[in-house]
């Protein structure tokens, strides 16, 4: 692509008196640099792209952009006051800007936003429209499912726009997008002109990145931003926010949101809310009320913290995109499962085994609230806490366990660079606040792979095992190294050989004795 076709929708770049550069391929990885590169320098949290731009040059890099001075190495450099913001919008030039042939659903918030993207997507997919969506488990685009990482955040700029450039080809009219606060923060979706804009909830987390709650509500909240800006698409939606009456997020949300609002909730006042729960094991009954509907809703998804996701997707639809009613009840009823979320493992125990995505304190507290109300028996909790993240949260997270399990088992979750040994005692110090005593209520178990092993051995029948923190993730991180992992083998794993049945091999981390 020519340099001038490349920049000439981003205002912030002049390129008068340079030649028309031929621009080969983009990138922000000095690594990825060809001949004929244009390489944006972004500054992360571990290592500064502009101290790369002598590699990138050397590489072969035709045009550079950064914030900083013109580093005067014989190419053009261009100045920008954003380069991650600078990049989205190179990134959306570059394929085409797909995002403005795409009706756009943004969702965001600190719990449920996989569950809530995929409910949309569904109820789309029922209804008979084109749709795909980007989630931190995988992108869908048509026939195709690709995986977007190891570790859950959004996909950086120029995967999103590369994923919504394939959605267009294929034939899709809409895209269901999870917006993490990373995500937002970093750009990596500025260049995607939503149409709509979805919050689930903001709870506490990520601050040890946003430095605060009100740091981290303010990045959530660009989303909203954001959707004020710009022009509706022709044949587009009405531009509109759908927020959660019930959250405290909402006066919050509601203030900086300039396009319409539509609001759900767990109670009256509100667009649309919802009443007559019922929730077990097969799943959830609830009654959904708007302006001049009432209609009964089942959903086979565990737990009753999922009604407000069934009801965010439900607004979105009916609300934001115009479809009836009963057009997304059927579609929530036809989604059973999400991977890693509330996820049933049956290799024929006596007792219920279950795998969820559970890493906050208020994420945790509701898989252990609707553990509670699927047994009768006791509760058996497996998880940890991440290295280089919110320690605050170490200490919340067990005090919560300790609250709500009967026994409690702490391990390995990510500890990056630090001490597996270290996380685990502020874990201990949290349980012990709360009255805990190790060997009788709470266990440390440092490998993961053994602390399920330990929990199933303990289970009796009736009782729930729990494994929260992984999910559907495929890695566990070590220093710096990511080793195969996958709570739902594991569980697996432990089970098989509980039963003396055939099964899954442990997957295999540092901390593993055998």
């Amino acid at each position: 692509m020519r340099l001038h076709t490349l920049v000439r929708n981003i205002p912030e770049i002049n390129i008068s008196g340079l030649d028309d550069i031929e621009i080969k391929t983009l990138t922000a990885d000095s690594r990825l640099v060809l001949p004929g590169t244009l390489f944006v320098a972004v500054r992360g949290m571990v290592s500064d792209g502009h101290d790369y731009l002598p590699e990138a040059v050397s590489r072969g890099a035709m045009v550079l952009v950064g914030e900083g001075p013109d580093p005067d190495l014989g190419v053009p450099y261009l100045h920008v006051r954003d380069s991650r913001e600078c990049l989205a919008q190179l990134a959306a030039a570059w394929y085409g800007n797909p995002a403005r042939k795409l009706t756009m659903i943004g969702v965001t918030g600190t719990d449920g936003k996989t569950t809530t993207v995929n409910l949309i997507y569904h109820i789309l997919r029922a209804a008979g429209y084109k749709v795909g969506m980007i989630t931190t488990v995988n992108a869908v685009l048509g026939d195709r499912t690709l995986d977007t990482g190891l570790h859950v955040t959004t996909p950086d700029a120029l995967d999103t726009q590369k994923y919504l450039a394939q959605m267009v080809n294929v034939g899709m009219t809409h895209c269901v997008l999870e917006a993490t606060s990373h995500g937002i923060a970093q750009r990596r979706i500025a260049a995607c002109d939503f149409d709509l804009a979805v919050v689930t909830n903001i709870t506490h987390e990520h601050l040890d990145y946003h430095g605060s709650y009100e740091a981290y509500r303010a990045a959530k909240g660009e989303l909203f931003t954001w959707l004020g800006e710009g022009e509706e698409k022709e044949g587009g939606p009405r531009k509109t926010a759908i927020l959660n009456h019930s959250d405290t997020s909402y006066e919050f949300l509601k203030s900086i949101t300039t396009v319409h609002q539509v609001t759900y909730g767990l109670e009256p006042g509100g667009d649309v809310f919802a009443d007559a729960l019922s929730s077990g094991a097969d799943g959830l009954v609830f009654v959904v009320h708007g302006r001049d509907y009432d209609i009964k809703v089942r959903s086979p998804l565990i737990g009753g913290f999922n009604l407000q996701n069934c009801l965010a997707a439900f607004t979105t639809a009916v609300h934001g995109l115009g479809l009836s009613p009963e057009s997304a009840r059927q579609g929530i009823s036809a989604v059973s499962s999400i991977p890693g979320r509330m996820e049933l493992i049956n290799m024929g125990q006596p007792f219920t085994a279950i795998i969820d995505f559970a890493h906050t304190p208020n994420a945790l507290r509701k898989a252990l609230e609707t553990s509670r109300n699927l047994t009768q028996d006791r509760v058996i909790a497996v998880f940890g806490s991440a290295g280089l993240r919110d320690r605050e949260k170490r200490r919340m997270m067990a005090e919560i366990s300790l609250e709500l399990a009967d026994l409690t088992v702490i391990t390995a979750e990510d500890p990056r660079t630090e001490s597996l040994d270290e996380i685990l005692e502020e874990m201990a110090a949290g349980a012990r606040g709360m009255g805990g005593v190790e060997g009788k209520s709470f266990f440390r178990v440092p490998d993961r792979g053994e602390a399920l092993r330990f929990a199933v051995r303990r289970a009796e029948a009736g009782d729930l095992v729990i494994s929260c923190g992984k999910g559907h993730e495929q890695s566990m991180c070590f220093g710096e190294v990511e080793y195969p992992w996958d709570d739902r083998i594991a569980m697996r794993a432990a089970l098989a050989e509980l039963l003396d049945i055939d099964g899954p091999s442990m997957p295999h981390l540092p901390t593993s004795s055998k």
